[in-house]
């Protein structure tokens, strides 16, 4: 890119050209695709150097507003800032190249890693499943340290994180998880109503207010319509499963691990030590974690599982995204709407704390040499600010090296 590129005024965010190519925003997001790792909040660090400092599509204050967007709702945030950006680039053919370019390259690597984990045995393959197995440790610990530091900052929300984590403990069904999020939401009505309320500015999105209300029709349908055809017709249950997981899922990447470990492992699709080993992988890739969904579909039913467990888990994002659009400017300015959602955010910490104590400590740490692989990964990621690549290789060649020695 020149220099004159790096200085031209940012595009408006309302206005898409159709001289903008969607082949221009498949190749962006392809390199983002392949490069992109540290999981959604990096993600959103890497789009705004890309779109916002160097790029110039939109300026700073849009962008905030957008990712705001995001993360209020339900979905893969990074993956939905990024539909946005292709969105309000190049329309709704841009909104689909974002989506690709950014997400197949981890799904089809995902993909290529399940057809290859049934043939991990002996001592080294038992050890390598068993390492990625307890990065998963170090990275979900990772998380709810980073999301309880901005999330919980005060005694209000981490109590409301508290009493979440203690409903998840006593019960992982789906219909916990869902009490637990509107237990928040109903708390932080209650508790979070004096929290400072920070200057919102106008953006708009080419997006009607038509095309946002068939969406929300549309997601509605399928939540609740999707289990009662799966009861007719089986071959529908992975599709619901993954659709679920991904309608249900407030912050998006780690918070995603108890609802699809809910949808997959307790019906007996996969086990845990497939599903472990699976998203410890997943970390080793770029792009959103989301693809993860890939991989269990692949285990479960091969190249069309993959694709079914990719569609279902992102449809519901796109959809409710499409539908928050055309109307988000002006509800993100109630006052009632901030409090909700900052007692929603904190429930979500709560239940990823919960996640990281059962299924993923419970499974992984059984011996103090386990809590000495996990330690070390936890404290590279968050001391020493080691890219997570790096720390799932590491972690993988102590598993391999302890698989070794105990042969």
């Amino acid at each position: 890119m020149n220099d004159t590129d790096v200085r031209k005024p940012a595009t408006p965010a309302s206005t898409p050209s159709s001289a903008h190519s969607p082949l221009e925003v498949l190749l962006i997001f392809l390199k983002l695709g392949v490069s992109c790792f540290g999981g959604p909040i990096a993600h959103i660090g890497y789009f705004r150097d890309e779109f916002v400092i160097r790029r110039r599509w939109l300026d700073e204050q849009a962008y905030a507003d957008l990712v705001a967007l995001c993360q209020f709702l339900p979905g893969p945030a990074s993956s939905q800032v990024g539909f946005s950006l292709g969105l309000m680039r190049a329309g709704y053919l841009g909104a689909l190249a974002a989506w690709t370019g950014f997400t197949l390259p981890s799904a089809i690597a995902l993909v290529l890693f399940a057809s290859g984990a049934g043939g991990l045995s002996g001592p080294a393959g038992t050890g390598l499943v068993h390492g990625l197995k307890l990065v998963a440790v170090a990275i979900v610990a990772q998380a709810v340290w980073g999301m309880a530091r901005s999330l919980c900052p005060d005694r209000e929300r981490a109590s409301i994180a508290t009493v979440a984590a203690l409903l998840i403990l006593a019960s992982s069904s789906s219909i916990a998880q869902i009490g637990a999020i509107v237990l928040g939401a109903v708390a932080g009505l209650w508790l979070c109503r004096a929290q400072p309320t920070n200057g919102v500015t106008h953006i708009a999105m080419p997006v009607s207010r038509r095309v946002g209300v068939v969406a929300l029709i549309l997601f509605l349908v399928l939540l609740v319509m999707l289990p009662l055809l799966a009861r007719a017709w089986p071959s529908l249950g992975l599709f619901e499963a993954f659709y679920r997981s991904g309608a249900l899922v407030f912050g998006g990447g780690h918070v995603v691990l108890p609802l699809l470990r809910e949808a997959v492992v307790t019906p007996g699709w996969i086990g845990d030590d497939a599903f472990l080993t699976g998203y410890g992988a997943a970390q080793a890739v770029p792009g959103p974690l989301f693809t993860f969904a890939a991989y269990l579909g692949a285990v479960i039913g091969g190249v069309p599982g993959a694709i079914t467990g990719l569609v279902g888990i992102f449809v519901p994002g796109i959809l409710v995204l499409l539908a928050a659009l055309p109307f988000w400017d002006g509800f993100r300015k109630l006052p009632t709407a901030q409090a909700m959602m900052r007692g929603v955010n904190a429930a979500v910490v709560g239940i990823l704390g919960a996640a990281l104590y059962n299924p993923v400590w419970t499974s992984s740490v059984q011996r103090p040499l386990d809590f000495g692989i996990a330690l070390a990964g936890f404290v590279l990621l968050t001391a020493w600010r080691t890219p997570p690549l790096v720390v799932v290789v590491l972690s993988a060649a102590a598993g391999i090296a302890a698989g070794l020695l105990q042969s």
